[in-house]
């Protein structure tokens, strides 16, 4: 059976899912974690792709990106899992797959869903129950976003600077966006178009990516069940 082909869009964000094989660990220590963004950062720099939001959790990646063209993401983790995976292989002198085969991508309706895939990712640590406080776990964009921690890999989406005229506002108002829980209707949909490599949007949303595009996608199947108790790790 054929692969279902990846989608991705000039300027149109991309929630990008990487697993580690069977669900193993992908980072033992800090140095891995400082490895991956480091990979990350340069092939984004090299394929022209901004980095909204991330987080490095023990066995999988999160990644919100926009790409400047249509092959930008699929060079970017084609470049990460070249050199994070060798860079594992003779640090623990181990051989053999590191990742699944193939990693998730997800094109995201930036005005109705964006905010919230930045909330899913950010929340992930939370969810996992490893930090109290998203501000509390060192992998992730959030210190960036909420506080202004200096990190070079994040690029400032559109909506994100409309949240306001300063930094300091758009800071504080992304930080509101944490006081209450992301709703359950939306972590269904991206954690569902996540799992389908599907369109988080409606069909309006679906229908323009298929014009684009070119061809028909179909609709995503219905997804796991989410947890109620929280914004789940996924």
């Amino acid at each position: 059976m054929p692969r279902k082909p990846r989608m991705y869009l000039p300027a149109v964000p991309c929630h990008v899912i990487q697993r580690g094989n069977n669900r193993e660990p992908s980072f033992f220590t800090r140095q891995d974690y400082l490895f991956y963004l480091s990979c990350l950062g340069d092939a984004c720099r090299r394929y022209q792709v901004a980095v909204h939001a991330y987080v490095l959790m023990t066995n999988h990646v999160h990644l919100l990106m926009t790409p400047e063209d249509q092959e930008g993401i699929s060079r970017v983790m084609q470049s990460i899992g070249r050199r994070y995976v060798q860079y594992i292989n003779k640090a623990y002198q181990r051989c053999g797959t590191l990742w699944e085969s193939r990693h998730k991508a997800s094109l995201v309706d930036a005005e109705r869903y964006l905010l919230s895939c930045y909330r899913y990712i950010e929340l992930n640590p939370l969810a996992a129950n490893m930090v109290k406080h998203p501000g509390d776990y060192p992998w992730s964009s959030y210190c960036h976003n909420a506080f202004g921690h200096k990190n070079p890999i994040i690029t400032q989406h559109d909506l994100y600077r409309r949240l306001g005229t300063t930094e300091e506002e758009r800071r504080s108002r992304y930080r509101a966006l944490f006081l209450t829980s992301l709703a359950d209707e939306d972590i269904h949909t991206i954690r569902s178009a996540a799992l389908f490599s599907m369109p988080v949007g409606d069909g309006r949303f679906r229908a323009q990516i298929e014009r684009a595009l070119g061809y028909s996608i179909g609709q995503a199947k219905r997804g796991r069940p989410f947890s109620k108790s929280g914004d789940g790790s996924d």
